[in-house]
């Protein structure tokens, strides 16, 4: 804004606002600016130099042929934007040659320099990376405003870069500033922006705490579902890709001793996550897979052809386990007796992953279980064993009260719908930490924490559609290797020694969990207010499945010990007694 003052008249003044409406919209007045500065250079050269018109044209041509080829070092990274570029050079150049030799009004140059000036500004006008430069550089200047409104005054952008779906900038925070603040104050900075919600992501520089990298999410990468472009592997000891991150880059995971643990709410696109993992995994003739899916084999059934085994019932499942801990043990012992630390896996000595679909529902209906995967959780790096387990609802009871979550190495989250249940997913503190997975708003998008992605940054996963999955399970089900004499003996010692042990034995926990549920059942209903309570309540209270539920609900009906108060909610009657 420029003021008058007694020295300045107001000649001065508009010269002064319209040079800055000038510098402005300097961009936009780009190719008549270059228009003009063309035909001065050609009146120099035909007044001083009108013999290097032949110079002219081989620098032309050379300039042309090198941005045609190579033009990708000054950011031209598109065929067309390349083309277009050495088009231009190929215009001025043959025009200076031109006017160098003759004369710069001589017809037809100046009709030439018009007419192909403003032909070629329409690309430039039009260009959509030009116009969100300019949009950002405008935004950048407005930055010292913006942060003293926000809360981050004395912040300062130290450079900014427009690329395929939006800009980034590094931000220099000001002293005593930390980025965790910055975090804390993304829907501010996208007000302050202009931007859609959601559009702004901030990661930290780990070189310095008091620099970050915002990004503005423009045209969203991950709008549309991504096709899974086959497996990524052919070895366990090769990370998998899960997916793609928002600025292209693949996710890359290594799974090979190390536990993981992925969650996300109903239709979070969860299971595409695991039918990625079991696509990679089954291209790769060195592991071996045990399925555990408790929705009677809904999930993993389509890869049963690629799995060892796989089981659909609470007992199967136990047994599972009670195998996957044998075989464990036997490789351990195995290992101690050779001297050496680790199983190294290969196609005659796999390594075994058991895969869990629904933790929480093995939590529910098989309890006595729990004890198993918490072995595997705490034992199984050395022998090459590993869990992935995969829950809707990983809630502090299903997963907290053993081992297996705290030795969760990779975590991966898909959509939540609490905050709290970021830090269930990931780890405690994420969320603050800006690990925001309840804001990923489609299914298939989520974030993933492992040593090697120690900042959030939102990722998309692969598409598996039905007909993919059964080509793949097909084409990959003759090269699954079969278990090591180490481990087939292990499994079969395991299977002798259940057979002799007494059913009232092997049934003991299962009796136990059941009598503490009914206990906490009837205590429930008996305390309940006079409005009843619910169905999900009823399941929390008791740490049982929702048919579990309703079965006890319906034989406590029958026996005149409940009367449900409105639809899904119940009370005891008085008579009822725990």
């Amino acid at each position: 804004m420029v003021l008058l003052t007694d020295d300045m008249d107001f000649g001065s003044v508009l010269l002064v606002v319209i040079g800055r409406w000038f510098w402005r919209y300097r961009s936009e007045f780009a190719p008549f600016t270059t228009a003009l500065f063309t035909l001065v250079t050609g009146m120099i050269l035909h007044a001083a130099y009108p013999t290097w018109w032949p110079t002219v044209l081989i620098l032309t041509g050379v300039i042309a042929w090198a941005l045609a080829f190579f033009g990708r070092w000054v950011n031209l990274t598109r065929p067309i934007e390349r083309g277009y570029a050495a088009a231009t050079v190929l215009l001025i150049g043959g025009w200076l040659a031109a006017a160098a030799a003759l004369d710069p009004f001589t017809p037809p140059l100046p009709a030439v320099l018009g007419i192909g000036g403003f032909l070629f500004a329409i690309p430039w006008w039009a260009h959509r990376r030009r116009r969100a430069r300019v949009r950002v550089e405008r935004t950048l200047n407005a930055w010292p405003e913006i942060a003293e409104a926000i809360g981050l005054a004395g912040s300062r952008i130290q450079s900014a870069v427009v690329d395929l779906w939006g800009w980034r900038a590094r931000i220099a925070l000001a002293r005593g500033q930390t980025v965790e603040e910055a975090i804390g104050k993304l829907p501010a900075i996208e007000s302050g922006l202009g931007t859609r919600r959601g559009a702004a992501r901030i990661q930290p520089i780990p070189e310095r705490a008091n620099r970050l990298e915002l990004r503005i999410i423009e045209t969203d990468p991950h709008a549309d579902a991504i096709g899974w472009p086959g497996p990524s592997a052919t070895s366990i000891t090769q990370p998998i890709e899960l997916g793609v991150f928002e600025d292209g880059s693949p996710v890359l995971v290594s799974l090979l001793r190390r536990h993981a643990l992925v969650g996300g709410v109903a239709g979070s696109g969860k299971s595409g996550g695991v039918n990625v993992v079991m696509g990679n995994l089954s291209a790769c003739p060195d592991v071996i897979v045990w399925g555990i899916d408790l929705k009677r084999g809904m999930e993993l059934l389509p890869w049963a052809s690629c799995l060892d085994r796989i089981a659909t019932t609470p007992r199967e499942a136990e047994t599972l386990l009670r195998d996957a801990v044998a075989v464990l043990d036997a490789r351990a012992a195995t290992l101690a007796q050779r001297g050496e630390r680790t199983w190294e896996p290969s196609s005659e000595a796999p390594a075994l992953i058991v895969l869990i679909d629904e933790y929480a529902e093995l939590v529910d209906d098989a309890p006595g279980a729990v004890r198993y995967a918490d072995s595997i959780a705490r034992r199984g790096r050395a022998p090459a064993t590993t869990l992935i387990a995969a829950t809707q609802r990983p809630s502090q009871k299903a997963m907290g009260n053993s081992a297996v979550r705290s030795q969760m190495d990779v975590r991966i989250s898909f959509r939540v719908r609490e905050r709290r249940d970021v830090d269930l997913i990931l780890g405690q503190g994420m969320h603050k930490a800006g690990w925001h997975a309840d804001a990923l708003n489609a299914p298939g998008k989520f974030l993933i924490s492992a040593p090697e992605h120690d900042i959030p940054r939102r990722a998309r996963t692969y598409l598996l559609e039905d007909e993919t999955v059964r080509h793949a399970a097909g084409r990959h089900a003759p090269r699954r290797p079969a278990l090591d004499p180490v481990s087939e003996t292990a499994v079969e010692d395991s299977s002798d020694d259940m057979a002799e042990e007494p059913e009232t034995v092997r049934q003991h926990d299962r009796k136990t969990a059941q009598e503490i549920a009914e206990g906490a059942l009837h205590a429930a209903l008996h305390d309940a207010p006079d409005e009843g309570v619910s169905v999900p309540q009823l399941m929390e209270a008791t740490g049982m499945s929702r048919p579990w539920v309703y079965w006890r609900l319906n034989q406590l009906d029958t026996q005149g010990k409940v009367r449900q108060v409105s639809r899904g909610r119940w009370r005891g009657v008085e008579s009822d007694s725990p």
